[in-house]
């Protein structure tokens, strides 16, 4: 296990809480687990939390930092809360739902997608990967791979993730929820970038110039 004793607790109760949220909003685990996709999404949520142990994500600061930045860890913890319970609660009230069954399986599925291309760069990046915005001890600018034209794999997955947990609730509100988390990621994105151009310069420069920020022929 690489990941820190610390983190590894939080990331297990965290990943625990969040799919208490959601059965809690679905009325219940009866409810919630008969329903074969949402079966689906919740082995593999916590499939993610067990293979992110063998992660080294940290929180280090490492040998620079910005701080200013840290503002978007609480935005993301309190858009977190409210995805792991209102696309629940609201397909089992049906509000603002779409779809059937259907659209349950294939949003367990973007889901799963969602969940490699998030963990993927993580095992990639090793101790590089910060739940802060810094440059580790070391750091060297990965750009083969699945980094050679996607700059942030990563977030791409986080935003997948997203959709895919919308998706398997039918759930509109999810959907607004997985955009409005587009705002502090591109906040996030923007200051990373600042800090590896500072640090990279030109290697930096021409790296940007040849691949692509979030999606691929998009941003």
């Amino acid at each position: 296990m690489k990941i820190s004793a610390k983190l590894a607790f939080f990331a297990i109760v965290g990943t625990l809480a969040y799919l208490w949220l959601a059965v809690w909003g679905f009325g219940g685990s009866a409810a919630f687990f008969s329903h074969g996709a949402l079966v689906v999404v919740a082995l593999a949520t916590l499939g993610m939390a067990l293979a992110s142990l063998f992660t080294e994500v940290n929180l280090s600061s490492g040998d620079r930092e910005d701080r200013a930045n840290r503002w978007v860890l609480p935005a993301f913890g309190v858009i977190g809360i409210l995805s792991g319970f209102l696309p629940a609660y609201t397909d089992r009230i049906g509000v603002w739902t779409f779809g059937g069954e259907g659209v349950r399986w294939f949003g367990a599925l973007v889901f799963i997608v969602g969940g490699v291309l998030r963990l993927w760069p993580v095992f990639v990046l090793g101790n590089r990967f910060s739940g802060l915005v810094a440059i580790q001890p070391g750091h060297r600018l990965v750009t083969d791979g699945i980094y050679r034209t996607l700059r942030n794999p990563s977030y791409l997955g986080m935003l997948v993730i997203a959709v895919g947990w919308a998706l398997a609730f039918r759930s509109g509100v999810g959907l607004l929820l997985a955009a409005l988390t587009v705002i502090p990621l591109i906040a996030r994105i923007h200051s990373e970038e600042a800090l590896l151009r500072a640090q990279f310069g030109s290697e930096y420069e021409a790296y940007c110039a040849r691949s692509w920020r979030l999606v691929p022929g998009l941003y």
